[in-house]
């Protein structure tokens, strides 16, 4: 205090001198001032450095991908960057882990984030002048079981398309790259050069001093207190040296970020795991070895396995029953000065693995266990981290939940960097949007599902895969309790929907497979069902706002590349980026004069709607935005009976001249009042009705009920997928998403490039145009035979990689397979030939005209103008 009034007395001095012996200053501002300078001191004194009162961007956590995100955006030439960190750089997870790099991931774009990471730590130490310890000697996914050979063989297929190397090989050249394996049980192994592991604490030593080069200030000890967003979207952000106003915040901070998060109003679903480690003391055949083996990672018995000097070290993953959470921090909170310590290890609980390890390694029965590391790593329910801005606040990031930070902080500081610093992500990761979860994700949701994804970390990933823990959430349609026993659920953003529906001799339940399995059957009955009679299907886990308002109109012509449709229409739209690649697909309906209803994926509901109210807000339009997602329930009504079964209900004309194609009217269904959308996904005659939930139900009654006579069931969503394809519509997330532009995915019908608007993108657009594609979006058939594409399945041409699909799927109606693809332009043409990697065997395929169906406003049209002729 005595300190705070000299500084006073110092401001006064000050001022009297220099206005003639007259105080101009309030006494409020000179005691600010004074207290400001005293912080600044006390901050300098603690800190070893000058405290800064603004920020471009503030990181809060300094674990290596804090520091990763400092160094990035530092060297991009951000000016003001601050990371603070609440005790000391690698404190939480990043100290203590074992350091795992693979270029591996069954994902499609997290491996450019793996293959980013490495580039990085191979060139960190020249550039930085600090040691990494990064060690190269590749590694080996085991192989033991025939679904094990199946999976590897998928995913080279999902590799052979990117820049990493991966290698199928077999039990002798396994034992080549690692001499001290037993063979006896080794089918296969999966081999990527340059995999390894770095020494995480040098590796985050090494960010740091790249970041303080570019010119980023790292604070520590420096805890934030509170975070406080101010009405021009910046953030306060307190902490015990003072407060930094940040254009933007960032929550890095592993396993306190619920804690960050709940100081603005955010329950972010991560949870600490135990993870557990084992370090051998030097084992002799290691010692005599002539270079380091590579890593192995035994799939069936769970385990990682590495070198570590001239012992091993292994780390396992138990089984979802015997893993421990540390699930009293989500409710308590981590304990104070929780940082560099580790949890109590359990040797019992891990030994189930360890048996296998030895069998495996034997050299391990032998080995002395000279450490175990217990420690707390933070999962989400998906596994997956949360990273990206987040909806409902301006201007806050996540970059947390990371189970692999190590492999991931790399990739992911830069790819967060260039989406700060260029206003768009640089490619498509929505798997890893935090705004993937919403108020459902609660906290029994978020333990069981957490428990599961750590239980099942090396089990066979399928493609279609469906895991069941914690389902269903509080997120349910009006027909769920209906449908559940009828069909084999899928899981959408908290929700459950349909995939396929059961009969009598069915072979029921999720039974995955590489190949056709139980639901192949199934699901060509339920296309013929479409096409031939009529069809409901729940669609209600669809995303659904409300825009209205004096500037709706103008707004949603900045964010969307069509014309906004006219009260009562209804028009499929896309908001692009600013380089001009798709962002999102939205059905828009102009509901009443300036009132539109705008209508997106389950998988992008959060993801849309940020970027629809960042727009809003940053252009400061008049407008009010509503998310009514879960108070509307969607039945869609398909097939050429769909009419007849909606006249019997209602007094509407429901003829084709009294209810048009992409018109939207409000009617009753039974007396029940419902929206209804002449619109159907998969092509034929049909209607979307959006319905208030609590009516669901006697709606969906009601139609069964109205059909029985024109053949009326139920269908779900893999049915849709195969009449959409072909119909030769396109999937956001496959077709067209961030890696993608319009014009190369056949979208130019509904890009309005001369619309007076400037539309996000537009310039970008043009310029694509100008230039020329060089790849396009094709429509091919396949010769195959008890497997279909699904999507990112290399392509092959003479030899070489030309492309990828997107989206397959079979085709009931032509009885072959069926796909959208990516290829070279000259590749295009109709009948050129190519080949598709399948599980290993590349099956001819060739490039025809679209669709193979034509759509049901397109027969119709097609046959009344042959009548008009006649």
């Amino acid at each position: 205090m005595s300190r705070i009034l000299n500084l006073i007395k110092v401001q006064l001095r000050r001022d009297l001198a220099a206005h003639g012996g007259t105080a101009r200053l309030p006494l409020r501002t000179i005691c600010c001032t004074a207290r400001k300078q005293a912080e600044e001191s006390d901050a300098s004194t603690v800190l070893g450095k000058r405290w800064k009162d603004t920020a471009e961007t503030v990181i809060i956590g300094g674990g290596c991908v804090g520091v990763s995100l400092a160094y990035h955006l530092a060297k991009a030439g951000m000016k003001d960057v601050v990371l603070l960190e609440k005790s000391e750089l690698t404190a939480g997870s990043t100290w203590h882990a074992a350091g795992l790099t693979t270029y591996y991931h069954p994902g499609i774009n997290l491996k450019k984030v793996h293959y980013d990471s490495i580039k990085l730590y191979e060139r960190l130490e020249a550039e930085t002048g600090q040691a990494v310890g990064f060690h190269q000697p590749g590694s080996v996914r085991i192989a033991s079981t025939a679904a094990r050979v199946d999976e590897m063989k998928y995913q080279m297929t999902r590799t052979h398309w990117h820049v990493t190397p991966q290698y199928l090989i077999g039990p002798e050249k396994v034992q080549e790259y690692f001499p001290l394996i037993n063979i006896d049980k080794v089918l296969a192994g999966l081999y990527t050069p340059g995999d390894g592991h770095i020494d995480p604490y040098s590796l985050t030593m090494a960010l740091a001093a790249g970041a303080r080069m570019y010119g980023a200030q790292i604070y520590n000890p420096a805890p934030v207190t509170a975070l406080n967003p101010t009405a021009d979207g910046k953030w306060d952000v307190q902490t015990p040296h003072g407060t930094i106003r940040a254009n933007r915040i960032v929550n890095a901070t592993g396993f306190w970020a619920r804690e960050v998060g709940k100081m603005i109003g955010f329950d972010h679903p991560t949870i600490p795991v135990h993870h557990q480690y084992v370090v051998t003391a030097t084992v002799p055949e290691v010692k005599a070895l002539k270079k380091e083996v590579a890593v192995i990672r035994d799939l069936e018995g769970s385990y990682y396995l590495r070198q570590e000097r001239d012992g091993l070290l292994f780390g396992p993953y138990e089984k979802m029953e015997k893993m421990v959470l540390q699930d009293s921090w989500v409710r308590d909170g981590v304990p104070p000065g929780f940082g560099k310590e580790l949890f109590e290890s359990d040797l019992d609980r891990i030994m189930e693995h360890v048996e296998m390890a030895m069998e495996m390694v034997p050299v391990l029965k032998k080995a002395d266990i000279i450490n175990i590391v217990s420690g707390p790593i933070t999962y989400t329910p998906d596994l997956l981290p949360m990273v990206g801005p987040h909806q409902g606040v301006r201007n806050y990031w996540t970059a947390i939940g990371f189970g692999y930070g190590v492999i991931h902080a790399g990739g992911i500081g830069k790819f967060l960097s260039d989406w700060i610093v260029n206003g768009e992500p640089p490619y498509d990761l929505i798997e890893c949007d935090p705004n993937r979860y919403g108020k459902w994700t609660d906290v029994p949701f978020m333990c069981a599902k957490a428990r599961e994804s750590y239980g099942f970390n090396n089990v066979v990933g399928y493609p279609k895969e469906e895991r069941f823990a914690g389902r269903p959430t509080i997120r349910t349609s009006g027909i769920y309790e209906l449908l559940k026993d009828k069909a084999s659920m899928g899981f959408h953003a908290g929700w459950e929907q349909p995939h396929w529906f059961y009969k009598p001799g069915d072979d029921t339940g999720y039974k995955p497979s590489f190949r056709r399995t139980n639901w192949f059957g199934p699901v060509g009955r339920e296309c013929r069902l479409v096409m031939e009679k009529v069809g409901v299907i729940d669609l209600t886990p669809f995303g659904k706002f409300v825009v209205k308002g004096k500037d709706s109109h103008k707004l949603l012509d900045r964010l969307f590349a069509n014309t906004m449709p006219k009260v009562g229409i209804t028009n499929i739209s896309h908001m692009l980026t600013p380089t001009g690649r798709v962002y999102a697909e939205v059905t828009i309906t102009q509901l009443a004069p300036g009132e539109f209803l705008l209508i997106t994926g389950s998988g992008s509901e959060l993801h849309d709607l940020r970027w629809i109210e960042t727009e809003a807000a940053d252009g400061g339009y008049d407008v009010d935005i509503s998310n009514v997602t879960e108070d509307i329930g969607v039945l869609g009504i398909a097939g050429p009976n769909s009419r007849k079964v909606l006249q019997k209900l209602t007094e509407e004309d429901m003829s084709d001249a009294g209810f048009k194609f992409l018109h939207c009217k409000s009617i009753k269904l039974a007396g029940i009042p419902v929206r209804a959308i002449r619109i159907s996904y998969t092509g034929e005659l049909g209607w979307e009705l959006y319905i208030d939930q609590k009516n669901m139900a006697a709606v969906y009654q009601a139609m069964m009920e109205a059909g029985k006579d024109e053949g009326i069931d139920n269908f779900g969503t893999y049915a849709m997928s195969s009449l959409r394809l072909e119909k030769g519509f396109r999937g956001w997330g496959a077709e067209m998403n961030c890696d993608t532009n319009p014009l190369e995915a056949g979208l130019d019908y509904f890009i309005k490039l001369n619309k007076p608007a400037d539309f996000i993108g537009k310039a970008a657009l043009q310029q694509i145009k100008a230039k020329g594609l060089k790849r396009k979006l094709s429509y091919i058939t396949l010769d195959t035979d008890d497997i279909d594409p699904e999507g990112n399945e290399t392509i092959w041409h003479n030899g070489k990689v030309v492309g990828n699909t997107t989206s397959g799927a079979y085709s009931y109606s032509s009885q072959q397979s069926l796909a959208f693809a990516y290829l070279p332009v000259e590749l295009c043409s109709v009948g050129q030939k190519v080949e598709v990697e399948l599980l290993g065997r590349k099956y001819p395929a060739m490039v025809i005209q679209e669709p193979l169906v034509l759509t049901e406003p397109t027969r119709t049209r097609l046959q009344k103008k042959a009548k008009g002729k006649a």
